[in-house]
């Protein structure tokens, strides 16, 4: 079964807590602090794996959940980091945020990999507070939560080439002539209802190849749904150069010239670009008696709109005319020169973002009365601070104020008393 989308939930592991524990041994005074540091916690990676071709897998495995780190032991022993959840992926994997849209990654090539949810950061022990004026801190940090959100997967797939064009053009038999790919070929519409690949050998030249996708017929409207709809228009975005099929025959459903001027207008509609990537055309079934007519009608209409443009003749069915087709095929993707990588878009960072004293940002809102930090980095720190003790809450507010956010909640209006919403947790504004 051919499956092209899918939605996960992705869970990375969550740091492992730090540990409070003072060195006792006989013979060794004062000790001082010994506990250990967190483990961090597991990432989930996807990894591009050549050989799958589709997202079934993800149709029986939607919760996808890294493993988490151990917590820190005695005598500053540190807990065991989680181990990463690698994801294997087929070639042509787009990954989004469910509910945002917001790009995580475009994965082409083999072996490509993407963090797609972070492992939470382990909590650090109290050894790694003592200083010279906190000899014996009775504190350590929480294991920090591992990322997790919904992700929405779309494969579209890796082709140097595709073959567009009304259905029963012809594509199929003409994939299945010039590759070891079988698809499923029938004399009826719609006889393709999935995309299939097929690796080509250029003729009289050794060693040259390239991947040719057979996209499932276009019918009008295709760009909005109708027939099989868009659901396969997007498996062309990545090809770099379209062959265009067109049955000239008689007992073709549509005329010649209209049937190529629907498509181009389907391709046009969908995706702009399209209409203005390099393209190939070919008539098809010229093995059968009156098709030479819709040819020349075709080749004239070429004539007239694309001067230059040629036209090539061919009958998937006997094998006439293929090699050259080919053959133009590979002249056009070596001028164009290898396909460019795609790079994930880069998140966008908060209108009303601010600067703390580290570099990093953070953003301060009024939200019904509320004044609501955002910002990564704060918000990773109360997350970890042990807000039950009093020391580690003076830390966190030291640390707040050598931030600048208590300067940019005054800056806001908050006053002493003002409810602060940091994450999922309240506090109650002051200065001291």
């Amino acid at each position: 079964m051919f499956v092209d989308e899918a939605k996960v939930y992705v869970k990375a592991g969550n740091g492992g807590n730090g540990l409070v524990a003072f060195h006792r041994e006989k013979y060794v005074p004062r000790g001082g602090p010994s506990g250990g540091d967190g483990g961090d916690g597991g990432s989930v990676v996807f990894v591009v794996t050549p050989g799958l071709r589709t997202l079934l897998d993800f149709r029986y495995r939607q919760h996808l959940v890294a493993e988490n780190g151990r917590n820190g032991g005695p005598s500053r022993r540190a807990g065991r980091k989680g181990a990463d959840l690698l994801v294997p992926v087929p070639p042509g994997t787009v990954v989004r945020e469910d509910g945002t849209d917001r790009l995580i990654a475009d994965l082409t090539r083999s072996g490509q990999r993407a963090v797609v949810a972070r492992g939470g950061r382990g909590g650090r022990g109290n050894a790694r507070f003592a200083t010279s004026t906190e000899r014996a801190p009775s504190f350590a940090e929480k294991g920090e939560p591992g990322e997790e959100l919904t992700v929405r997967l779309e494969l579209k797939l890796v082709a140097d080439a595709g073959l567009v064009g009304l259905p029963n053009a012809g594509k199929s038999t003409f994939l299945s002539r010039v590759s070891a790919a079988r698809p499923k070929i029938a004399d009826y519409p719609f006889t393709t209802l999935v995309p299939n690949l097929g690796v080509v050998a250029v003729p009289d030249r050794e060693g040259a190849s390239f991947v040719l996708a057979d996209i499932p017929g276009l019918i009008e409207g295709a760009h909005q749904g109708s027939g099989l709809g868009d659901k396969f228009l997007k498996h062309i975005e990545r090809t770099r150069v379209l062959v265009h099929l067109v049955d000239t025959s008689p007992a073709a459903a549509e005329d010649p010239v209209r049937a190529y001027e629907t498509v181009r207008t389907e391709l046009g509609l969908y995706d702009p670009p399209l209409a203005g990537r390099p393209e190939i055309v070919a008539a098809t079934k010229l093995d059968l008696r009156g098709s030479e007519e819709g040819a020349r009608r075709l080749e004239e209409h070429l004539r007239r709109t694309e001067p230059g443009r040629t036209l090539f003749r061919t009958s998937p069915a006997t094998g006439e005319g293929l090699p050259e087709v080919v053959r133009a095929v590979a002249d056009v993707l070596a001028a164009a020169g290898p396909p460019e990588e795609g790079v994930p878009e880069d998140a966008a960072s908060p209108a009303n973002a601010a600067a703390d004293g580290d570099g990093r940002e953070f953003s301060v809102s009024v939200e019904g009365g509320t004044f609501v930090v955002r910002g990564r980095d704060i918000e990773r720190d109360v997350v970890m601070t042990d807000l039950e003790h009093d020391a580690a809450l003076r830390r966190l507010h030291e640390r707040l104020r050598r931030r600048g956010v208590l300067r940019a909640l005054r800056a806001a209006g908050a006053g002493p008393g003002a409810t602060v919403r940091i994450g999922e947790f309240e506090f109650e504004y002051s200065d001291d």
